[in-house]
């Protein structure tokens, strides 16, 4: 058995955080995927690990890791020989995970919003409206998220409200790379800050909300930087991305490419 377990799914942008870190760092991981819209996260064996009802998970050594960000540092604390990415500095290490507060407070759950309106709206216009109520109900963290959604998907006020969040976390990470010399949030070096934010930057280029940074080549380039990083392919292995997931997006998206 490896020392690593991740339970995580593919398209989960919290799990993306994880595995980059686990494959940046060359640690082997037995990966168990749950298929989330069959609920295998609210199963009784799961929430024993994670009562949230979420993913990922971590388990090390027969101990389980919840939170996508106390996990990427975790791993940063118990393999910091390998690739470290906080900062030696107190004062820089505190930057840091301040600016990873702000990415879990305002972007990470913000591209949730599209997110599900884009990809996920189609699977529960599906289903009943008791079905639905019973699997919002069922949901420990995410129950008034759902409610909140609904069958017919978030009203234009609250899309509206989640993109302009999104708008102005790309200008803060924009203003972080130009005060830091760039390339990375903190300069020279890539942090957990980078990775924190990583998988929202990949998700609003995927869902056709890339036209945020249009006027930002800074974040233009950190994109192309990370996506360079040999991390970054294992970590999005076919069928991580929503287009890849669900045919409606990407025909979406290639109709908005289109001249």
């Amino acid at each position: 058995m490896s020392e690593f377990i991740l339970y995580n799914a593919p398209q989960s942008t919290c799990s993306q955080r994880v595995r980059f870190v686990l494959n940046a760092k060359g640690l082997a991981f037995e990966e168990r995927t749950l298929d989330l819209f069959s609920g295998e996260q609210l199963k009784p064996e799961y929430l024993q690990i994670n009562p949230n009802g979420v993913v990922p998970a971590l388990i090390h050594r027969g101990n389980a890791v919840l939170d996508s960000a106390v996990i990427i540092e975790y791993l940063d604390e118990v393999r910091g020989d390998v690739s470290p990415f906080t900062p030696a500095d107190p004062v820089e290490r505190a930057r840091m995970r301040w600016m990873m507060r702000y990415i879990d407070e305002i972007p990470t759950p913000a591209v949730r919003v599209p997110s599900y309106n884009l990809a996920f709206l189609p699977h529960f216009k599906e289903m009943s409206e008791e079905a639905f109520l019973s699997l919002a109900n069922s949901k420990p963290l995410r129950k008034e998220f759902l409610l909140s959604m609904g069958r017919t998907g978030f009203p234009q006020k609250e899309m509206n409200a989640a993109l302009d969040r999104l708008h102005r976390s790309v200008t803060r990470m924009d203003e972080w790379i130009r005060k830091s010399g760039g390339p990375w949030l903190m300069g020279q070096r890539l942090t957990l800050a980078d990775i924190a934010i990583m998988p929202v930057i990949v998700r609003m280029e995927d869902i056709n909300l890339d036209a945020s940074w249009a006027d930002k080549p800074a974040v233009g380039r950190w994109l192309e930087l990370i996506r360079a990083q040999a991390a970054f392919r294992p970590t999005y292995y076919h069928g991580s991305l929503l287009t890849e997931k669900y045919p409606h997006l990407a025909d979406l998206r290639s109709r908005q490419a289109a001249p």
